[in-house]
């Protein structure tokens, strides 16, 4: 199918475009989901399954537990942080006020 792409006007072109970028998207999921079979049919093949080769740990990522407190606050002992992210207020206070990280440590 040729087109003579010198006849088209302005939105006709824009129309083009965007079809032949919606078919290209398609052509490569299709390849991609092919590809995907192929390696699937391999690994069975050689008598393996996919947590086998790429490991069972797919898609799990670290939950993000609490970390123990490192620092308190002398003023308000209710008031801790970890030593983690950004530094609370009262932290920078303390700092400010002539204290020391080591003396805020629990």
């Amino acid at each position: 199918m040729a087109v003579d792409i010198k006849n088209l006007n302005h939105n006709q072109l824009n129309d083009l475009i965007t079809k032949a970028q919606s078919r290209q998207h398609e052509l490569r999921k299709e390849k991609v989901v092919k590809l995907r079979e192929k390696v699937h049919a391999l690994i069975k093949a050689e008598g393996y399954s996919f947590d086998d080769i790429f490991g069972g740990a797919r898609g799990k990522r670290r939950s993000g537990g609490t970390v123990p407190p490192k620092y308190r606050n002398p003023a308000n002992a209710e008031q801790t942080w970890s030593g983690r992210g950004k530094r609370p207020r009262w932290f920078n206070e303390a700092l400010k006020a002539g204290k020391k990280e080591k003396d805020l440590l629990i």
